[in-house]
């Protein structure tokens, strides 16, 4: 029988972002709003995150709106505010979303973060029966997404979230780029990458010809620093230079204090409780070059990754999970989470290759043992592997020439 009017006509769906940026936010929004558009639902965006259901509400019309999908960041604004009770805002805000939910007549959510925006949205899903489906974001990429990667025959549980692909492509050309100026004076980087719990981004500076890393999984004990600088000099005597790429969040041991610290830029916490890492790597150079008497520098990637255009492989698979998205809204099916089910190359981003789990089910997947060599501080063959898949072959650019010293004549 034919229809004379679109599924959902008369409907409003509506979009937020919460949480840090990545450069595949927008191009989330841009999908989904499209896919939803196609249903015949208005389509209308929540700014800055679940600050924008709080007091009055701060709404915008998406449905006949040009929409820049490949520009970074996010257009709706983004914040950490968490609609529940917490030690800094012991209020619970969840009455105001609720209210601003009807005001608004809002029939369907979509959430686009990581475990804190999204685990607030399982929280009113479950408890208040809000129609939510949540949108995997995170340049760190620890949002766990039950995507299988198979490596040697062997199925690894791995992660695969917007925004990761794009910062990793950031992180590999600023290390690429780091290469020419470390070589020029035979010194020691210390590469700080953003990774508060897990490792998986820090690993992209293999890409870019870091030959050692330090990640937040392996604990940097006493002993542990003690063989990392063995590992140091020894790379070092090698060829004279030498690039180490470290998580923000790495645990590294103070011989002061006697204990394992995280180095912190500010000791203030956001609404979900994280306080903002920043500077171990300018620590570890500082030791490096007085343990070791090799001239060190620390230089910190801060917000560079997560800034610039949507790469194509983010682009994609975007579009992937939006189709996925599509699926979910035909269903009625609520309180899912689109995913890739494996890892795939770029060609291979379609809709029959994802899945949706149960956004109860989300949670933090830290970077697998398979990955990561703990006694030579390395990533393994399995961790290029499988970023192989979304950045293609590493590249690794050298002077390429090599001058015969001139001894003086006799």
């Amino acid at each position: 029988m034919q229809r004379s009017e679109k599924i959902y006509k008369g409907k409003v769906l509506a979009i937020l972002s919460g949480g840090g940026d990545t450069p595949a936010i927008n191009s989330s929004i841009e999908h989904i709003r499209n896919r939803a558009l196609i249903l015949g639902y208005k389509v209308y965006g929540i700014r800055a995150g679940w600050k924008g259901l709080l007091g009055d509400g701060d709404i915008v019309d998406l449905t006949n709106q040009p929409y820049n999908g490949m520009y970074g960041g996010t257009a709706l604004l983004s914040s950490r505010t968490n609609p529940f009770p917490t030690k800094n805002n012991p209020e619970s805000r969840v009455p105001q979303i609720i209210n601003n939910l009807k005001r608004y007549k809002i029939d369907i959510l979509i959430t686009i973060g990581g475990d804190d925006t999204n685990g607030a949205a399982k929280r009113l899903y479950e408890q208040e029966g809000i129609p939510v489906i949540g949108f995997p974001k995170t340049i760190d990429n620890d949002l766990r997404t039950r995507t299988i990667h198979t490596f040697q025959n062997k199925a690894v549980e791995a992660v695969l979230c917007p925004g990761f692909p794009s910062g990793a492509l950031r992180v590999s050309e600023m290390v690429r780029h780091l290469r020419s100026t470390n070589e020029s004076h035979q010194r020691i980087m210390v590469v700080e990458v953003m990774g508060r719990d897990a490792g998986w981004l820090t690993g992209s500076a293999v890409f870019g010809g870091a030959e050692l890393a330090l990640i937040p999984e392996h604990q940097m004990t006493k002993e542990n620093k003690e063989h990392f600088f063995e590992i140091v000099q020894k790379k070092y005597n090698e060829k004279k230079n030498l690039i180490i790429a470290v998580s923000e969040g790495v645990r590294w041991w103070d011989d002061t204090s006697k204990q394992l610290n995280m180095v912190y830029a500010s000791a203030e916490t956001d609404e979900y409780g994280h306080k903002r890492f920043g500077g171990v790597s300018g620590v570890i150079a500082s030791e490096i070059s007085n343990r070791l008497g090799i001239s060190a520098r620390s230089q910190i990637s801060g917000y560079y990754p997560r800034s610039g255009e949507c790469c194509k492989y983010d682009a994609m698979l975007t579009s992937t999970l939006a189709d996925k998205v599509l699926d979910l809204l035909l269903r009625e099916d609520y309180g899912k989470m689109p995913v890739m089910n494996k890892i795939v190359k770029k060609e291979e981003l379609e809709e029959y290759n994802a899945t949706s789990i149960d956004m109860g089910f989300i949670g933090n997947q830290p970077l697998q043992d398979i990955y990561y060599n703990t006694n030579e501080y390395t990533f393994t063959d399995a961790y290029v592997d499988f970023l192989k898949n979304i950045l293609g072959n590493p590249f690794l650019p050298s002077f390429g020439y090599h001058f015969e010293k001139v001894n003086p004549e006799d």
